[in-house]
């Protein structure tokens, strides 16, 4: 999604690192140069006002690092106001002291409210708490199927009524007590626009529920409209937070700056695809280094830490480091690298990743040529002639030159591997013979003698090395 963005600012610290010093000029043409950016990211206008104020303020009203450059200068300050505007600190949750934990997803229609419900709770399970979902969109068509759906999906119970919103968010938390779940999400009923008729259901099931998180279901698509959106229903209820979907779009990224300063609440999770894993708690930090190509290495290793299975994982590493790695094997890892969302999922999340969807390699194309191969070939790639290499191709919808390229780079891969055991394995053993040298013939002779002077003057009397 900030991959415009991320661009904009990228030419702003490229034309400041030849600069000698920051001068009032180069500050001048750096804010006009990021306000355009934020503008044409769809960021609402008082942000981007007060987002350039503080960024030039903080540029020439105090004393500036002198072991910076002035790219670098004008990188920590708008890395600092990033993450103010989104925010600042992670936002917490607490759960109820007698469960259950009631949250309440409110929203427009077409947003994901119901989505986001069950991957909520998947969330809250992969926390080890129990949840239940609860339908009170009775307007939509097939709603309540839809959750019925996805909470089997996610393995969450669902609960509803076919009677009214209030009542069936009412029956709803007395199923959640007798059941003993710990979480109760409710999924509520949108309109294509806020109206009068749909703040006045929301605030009868809000009654109702007396939820202890009420999140605003806001599409990250929306742009500045975000902004609009989030005050209405602030002031109708007083959001706890906003959960963000579509994060993975191809919006320009405005909905996610202009949410918490327009709105005042924090963005409490994102939806970052389509599947019940892909929900990420939000953190400002993180997010802001994104935007500025710095990466966010911590929320891949959390994604990597959930979706890798451990064992699969360490037996892999170990085949790699005796240099048996096989295609069978890279498949295995190809297919654990979806789970994190692919490869482009990954490469966002890396620092000064700049390559378009078009130059990532498709993994499916990938697979399919790998699957179009025999065991005996996946196992021993080195037999694979141009026959066969025409026939995989065929089998795979591939080139015959795309079969090529596949194996001659996991050949130059598996070489390196080779190489990289060879050296570890010959440092390991250079280490444990110096060490049984050691062992076997005592000190080397320059410390050997060192130590009988050493110890001939302590015997000395008068010496100061005299034992006392």
């Amino acid at each position: 999604m900030f991959e415009t963005l991320s661009a904009r600012f990228e030419e702003v610290f490229s034309s400041l690192r030849s600069r000698g010093r920051l001068r009032p000029s180069d500050v001048d043409d750096a804010i006009s140069a990021i306000r355009r950016a934020l503008l044409e990211a769809d960021v609402s206008l008082e942000v981007v006002s007060s987002f350039c104020e503080r960024v030039r303020a903080a540029s020439l009203g105090s004393e500036l690092h002198k072991a910076l450059n002035p790219a670098q200068q004008v990188l920590k300050i708008v890395h600092a106001e990033l993450v103010r505007t989104l925010g600042g600190e992670t936002a917490s949750f607490a759960y109820a002291p007698r469960p259950p934990t009631v949250v309440l997803l409110v929203g427009l229609q077409g947003s994901g409210k119901t989505t986001a419900a069950a991957k909520l709770a998947r969330w809250f399970r992969t926390q080890g708490r129990s949840p239940l979902l609860v339908g009170a969109d009775l307007t939509r068509p097939a709603a309540v199927e839809q959750l019925r759906v996805l909470g089997a999906e996610v393995g969450a119970g669902v609960f509803s009524r076919s009677s009214s919103p209030v009542e069936a968010a009412l029956a709803g938390l007395g199923e959640a007590r007798r059941l003993g779940r710990e979480v109760l999400i409710c999924d509520s009923a949108g309109r294509q626009v806020v109206d009068e008729d749909l703040m006045d259901e929301i605030r009868g099931v809000s009654a109702a529920l007396k939820p202890d998180y009420k999140y605003l279901v806001l599409d990250a698509m929306t742009g500045q409209e975000a902004a609009i959106t989030g005050r209405t229903f602030h002031s109708t209820l007083g959001l706890d937070g906003v959960i963000l979907t579509k994060l993975d779009g191809d919006a320009r990224g405005g909905a996610a700056l202009s949410v918490r300063g327009a709105v005042g609440v924090p963005v409490v999770f994102s939806s970052v695809g389509e599947r019940p894993a892909d929900l990420e708690r939000f953190h400002p930090e993180r997010m802001a280094g994104r935007i500025l190509g710095m990466g966010d290495l911590l929320s891949l290793a959390e994604r990597a830490e959930e979706v890798y299975e451990t064992s699969k994982a360490e037996e892999t590493a170990e085949r790699m480091m005796k240099g048996r790695f096989t295609l069978e094997d890279f498949l295995d890892q190809l297919r654990q690298l979806r789970k994190m969302g692919g490869i482009s999922a990954v490469l966002s999340h890396l620092p000064e990743t700049r390559l378009p969807v078009a130059s990532v390699a498709d993994d499916r194309r990938i697979e399919a040529m790998i699957c179009s191969m025999t065991p005996q070939e996946r196992s021993q790639p080195e037999i694979i002639d141009s026959s066969r290499r025409r026939r995989i191709a065929l089998g795979s919808g591939a080139a015959p030159a795309e079969v090529s390229a596949l194996l001659k780079n996991f050949f130059q891969a598996r070489q390196v591997m080779r190489r990289a055991s060879a050296g570890s394995n010959q440092g390991r053993r250079r280490k444990a013979a110096r060490k049984a040298s050691r062992k076997v013939s005592g000190p080397p002779p320059a410390q050997a003698d060192f130590a009988r002077q050493l110890e001939r003057l302590r015997n000395t009397k008068g010496s100061p090395l005299e034992w006392p």
